[in-house]
Order: C-alpha cells, then structure tokens, then sequence
C-alpha cells in the first residue's frame, strides 16, 4: 500500500511581493484584543500568472504556515512575526525569505510587541483594492462562508 504525499511549493520573494495585507487590532468588548492580518494576492498581472497559479501559491503559503480553513478551530501556527522598530515581517514558511509587511500603526505594533496574540488569515478571493473596515468585514464574511479562507494565531518571535 502506498500513500500519495501532495507538496505544494512555497512562492519566492516576486510572488511575496504581489501579495496585498491588511492590519487592524479589534478591542472587543467581553475579550482581550486581537491583532489581524489579512493577507491575499493581487489578480493575476505577472508574465505567466493566472488565477489558478496564484491559487497554488496561496496553498503553498497555507501549507508552509499550517493554516487551516477559518471554518475550523484557528491553530497556534508559532511565531511568525518579527519585528525591529516600525518593520515588521511575516515567516511566510519560505526557508530563505521573510514578507516585510506595510507598516502596521503603532497600536497593532504595542500588542504584538507586549507578546499579544495576532490572527493571521489568508484569503484565496482577490482582495479589493483600497477597502475600508465595511468593505473588508463583508469581504472576510464571503471568504470564510465560501471555505476560501485559511487562519492561524501567531506571535512575535523572540530574538
């Protein structure tokens, strides 16, 4: 009897660099707050590029972070956070390239700092461009009621 293994690869730093993110920190009300990360890729633009491929990138970077559907309980994924002042970058599992993530506000930065706990959820749907907290909330709803939405929880890692 034989097992059949699928591998997905883990995308390099051009297909990284075509990815879009977004960072908030939701100070719920009953709970603690939560740092996010939403994390997609823009509609396929590079030579070559098609929906399918940037698709197969995305799952490479699940696999590579063991995100599983946001559907499921969310996964302690380690830390995957690394930050030096205003930079932050994101172990995205490639194992000689970081994602350097758009600045996040200096709130998101305090939590993550203090060791707080940051939601990282990738999405397979095109993230609209420039959408703000309406649009990005009705978005996070139609991915994860599809299954085309993936999460972890993530820290920061120590030095």
């Amino acid at each position: 009897m034989t097992t059949e293994v699928s591998f997905r690869a883990v995308p390099g730093p051009g297909f990284a660099a075509g990815c879009t993110v977004s960072t908030w920190v939701h100070a719920g009300a009953l709970a603690d707050p939560v740092a996010y990360i939403l994390l997609g890729h823009a509609p396929p633009r590079r030579p070559g590029e098609t929906a399918e491929t940037v698709e197969a990138g995305l799952m490479g970077m699940v696999d590579a972070m063991n995100l599983r559907p946001a559907a499921e309980r969310v996964p302690i994924v380690g830390a995957r956070l690394i930050l030096r002042g205003p930079f932050v970058a994101l172990d995205y599992g490639h194992p000689k390239f970081f994602m350097r993530l758009p600045t996040p506000d200096e709130e998101w930065r305090k939590h993550v700092s203090a060791g707080g706990l940051v939601c990282l959820t990738l999405a397979l749907d095109p993230v609209p461009p420039g959408a703000g907290p309406d649009a990005v909330e009705a978005y996070l709803e139609r991915v994860i009621a599809t299954n085309r939405a993936y999460m972890g929880a993530t820290t920061i890692r120590n030095r």
